[in-house]
């Protein structure tokens, strides 16, 4: 297995749950060395969140959030641990962390600390509203960002409640910002701190709404699966109670799918402003055609048309859906079907090393490296 373009890298990750851990992990992904620090009573919480390997009572989040990550088991409120968690960031990097702000430097590793003593550090600080500002120090957690950053207010149908995402969409979001503000720091070749909050992170997802509403004083609805600008885009039941999706924004599409639904002359269908202004007209049209159809014609037809349509899917299809096997968008790891790679680079791939380990299973390693490193100080963790 090639080492990766990241095995230069090592990472020292202390953060828990998700996040955090999920910036670490795509860094474990291109090969950077990843050490997962966690707490001797029970490590990390993702180890006991969800379903689990009935194999070694692990569960699958933490073989995901931990793949390819070394784990070695620190007190950190204890002199010792403390004093190796300083010599582990001496010989890294980078530092991964989601305290509530505060709570590093009460450790006694705070960024003046470990920038004194490895000023090539970048300390990446993951929390849920940021390092300062009214809301920093409280609690962080995803429901609160898609509570405040406008999505749940706009998600869900127009006379429901507002919707929570079913999956843990800012938190896996968050790792993606995490991952790439990290590597921007690492490129500045300076050591610093980078400042990532769950709240900011998915209030990017917003795009122009923002901007809409300073302009306009604007405030979109919930409109279900439906868009503002777009019509007609959502998702339709096929006559034999399947689900497809249908998306029209591109003018080229929309034009397409005018014609298959028989509408391609109506005045009123041809230009984006008309469909918004006849949303419900349109909408009922292709509820129509759609429901008049079984799923395989419906798929035929418009992918002939080339306009842009996709079955729903669930896991169950996506396991057996020949573009995810082709692309190896699912792997296998260590007996495990986990997402593969969030990117391919045709130079210097990324590889999945190993599953997400038992806890402390490398600590005796770790330990002897940085004896090796720095002399033997003959602590006890």
């Amino acid at each position: 297995m090639a080492p990766g373009p990241l095995a230069d890298i090592r990472v020292i990750d202390c953060s828990t749950v998700v996040a955090g851990p999920g910036a670490a992990r795509y860094l474990a992904d291109y090969g950077a060395d990843v050490i997962k620090v966690e707490r001797p009573d029970g490590g990390d919480t993702t180890r006991n969140l969800g379903w689990r390997d009935p194999r070694d009572d692990l569960s699958l989040w933490w073989k995901m959030v931990g793949r390819g990550k070394r784990t070695i088991v620190l007190d950190l409120k204890s002199s010792e641990g403390l004093e190796t968690m300083l010599r582990l960031c001496d010989s890294a990097q980078v530092l991964v962390e989601n305290f509530r702000p505060g709570v590093l430097e009460r450790l006694g590793l705070g960024p003046d600390v470990l920038l004194a003593r490895n000023p090539g550090l970048v300390i990446t600080r993951v929390s849920g509203f940021g390092q300062d500002g009214p809301y920093a120090r409280r609690p962080g957690f995803a429901t609160l960002a898609e509570a405040m950053s406008g999505f749940a207010a706009i998600n869900g149908e127009p006379e429901g409640a507002p919707l929570l995402p079913p999956i843990a969409l800012t938190d896996e979001v968050t790792a993606l910002v995490g991952a790439f503000a990290t590597m921007v720091a690492l490129h500045s070749g300076r050591g610093q701190v980078v400042d990532v909050s769950l709240l900011e992170s998915l209030f990017q997802l917003m795009g122009p709404l923002p901007s809409a509403h300073h302009l306009f004083g604007y405030e979109q609805p919930r409109m279900g699966s439906g868009i503002p600008y777009t019509v007609p885009r959502g998702t339709y039941r096929t006559s034999d109670g399947r689900w497809v999706a249908v998306s029209t924004s591109a003018e080229s599409v929309a034009r397409r799918v005018m014609s298959l639904i028989g509408v391609g002359d109506d005045p009123r269908f041809a230009s984006f402003e008309g469909r918004v202004a006849n949303r419900e007209e349109l909408e009922a049209l292709v509820v129509a055609w759609i429901g008049a159809r079984n799923l395989e014609e419906v798929l035929r037809v418009f992918n002939e048309a080339e306009a842009a349509i996709a079955p729903v899917m669930s896991m169950a299809d996506i396991a057996k859906d020949p573009h995810y096997a082709a692309r190896e968008a699912i792997v296998e790891v260590e007996g495990v079907h986990m997402q593969g790679l969030v990117a391919r680079l045709s130079a210097t791939p990324g590889a999945i090393r190993w599953a997400g380990r038992p806890l402390g299973a490398d600590t005796e390693e770790i330990l002897a490296e940085l004896d090796h490193l720095f002399g033997d100080g003959d602590l006890d963790t």
